[in-house]
C-alpha cells in the first residue's frame, strides 16, 4: 500500500497562535508529528504551510515542505494545493495529519490508510474513539460523532450527540449508559481526486456553524467511513492546557 501524508501546519492558529512552533522536549511541535507520521510507512510526507518561518524549522529538521497560500480556511484546502503543486495523481491515497497532534500514534495513520485501500468505493475515511467521561462528552473542544449501521458517519457535532433524551433530563452532567458515544480523531484519508472535488464545493451552513470542515461532505451526500481505532489516540492539542499536558507526558517518556 502507498499513501503520501500531508501534515497542515498553519502558523497563526486562532486557537493557539503559533502552534507549530510550540517547544516540546527542544523541539517544535510539528517536528513530533512529523516524526509519528515517518513510523507509519508512508511513502512521503509533506508539510504543508503558509509561513516561511514553519518551514524554516522544517527545513532544519529534514522535512519536505510546500508553501502555500494565507487564504485557505481549512486544512483540507491547504491539502488541496500540495496535491496541484506537487502534481500528485488522483489515485493517490492522502492522509491528512494535523500537524498539532505529536502524539498521535503510527498505526492509526496506517489504519485509516488501509480501511480506504480496502473499501475502494468509500472517497474518504477516519476513525474514532470511545467517549468514557462526561467532561469530554460536554468539551466543545471534543468533537462527537454519531455512526450508522455499516461505519458511516451520520453527522460531526461539537454538541453532545446522541441526545439522551431521559437520562439527560434527570442530570445533563452525566455520563449516559448507552455505548454511542464516540470521539472523533481529526485523521482523514482520501484520494487525491476526492480532495479537488471537495474543494469545489461551497461551504455549507452546518460547516460554517459548528466550524467542522467533514460536515461539507456530508452536506453533499457523500460518505465518510469511521473506524474504530486501533489504540488510544494519543493527546491532540486545542488550547494552553493541552500543551501543558503533552509536554509533561513527554517529559516522562510518554508517546516520545
Amino acid at each position: 500500500m502507498s499513501f503520501v501524508v500531508i501534515i497542515p501546519a498553519r502558523l497563526q492558529s486562532s486557537r493557539l497562535p503559533r502552534k507549530p512552533l510550540m517547544e516540546i522536549n527542544g523541539y517544535p511541535m510539528v517536528y513530533w508529528t512529523w516524526m509519528q507520521a515517518k513510523k507509519s510507512g508512508a511513502s512521503r510526507i509533506i508539510i504543508a504551510t503558509e509561513s516561511h518561518e514553519v518551514a524554516d524549522a522544517c527545513h532544519a529538521f529534514g522535512a519536505e515542505v510546500c508553501i502555500t497560500g494565507e487564504h485557505h480556511q481549512s486544512g483540507t484546502e491547504r491539502i488541496a494545493e500540495v496535491i496541484e503543486l506537487s502534481l500528485i495523481g488522483d489515485e493517490q491515497i492522502i492522509v491528512n495529519v494535523q500537524g498539532d497532534e505529536p502524539m498521535l500514534p503510527p498505526e492509526l495513520i496506517h489504519q485509516v490508510a488501509q480501511g480506504l485501500e480496502e473499501n475502494p468505493s468509500v472517497p474518504m475515511a477516519t476513525l474514532c474513539e470511545t467517549i468514557d467521561s462526561a467532561q469530554a462528552l460536554f468539551d466543545p473542544n471534543a468533537v462527537k460523532v454519531s455512526r450508522d449501521a455499516n461505519d458511516f458517519a451520520l453527522t460531526f457535532s461539537r454538541a453532545p450527540l446522541p441526545w439522551a433524551r431521559d437520562e439527560f433530563a434527570q442530570n445533563k452532567e452525566h455520563l449516559p449508559s448507552c455505548n454511542l458515544y464516540r470521539r472523533h480523531i481529526g485523521l482523514y484519508a482520501y484520494r487525491a481526486g476526492f480532495v479537488k472535488r471537495y474543494v469545489a464545493w461551497p461551504e455549507c451552513e452546518l460547516e460554517q456553524i459548528e466550524k467542522l470542515e467533514q460536515l461539507r461532505v456530508l452536506w453533499h451526500g457523500e460518505k465518510i467511513l469511521v473506524l474504530d481505532a486501533l489504540m488510544d489516540a494519543g493527546v491532540g492539542v486545542d488550547t494552553e492546557q493541552d500543551l501543558y499536558r503533552v509536554r509533561q507526558l513527554m517529559a516522562s517518556g510518554v508517546g516520545a
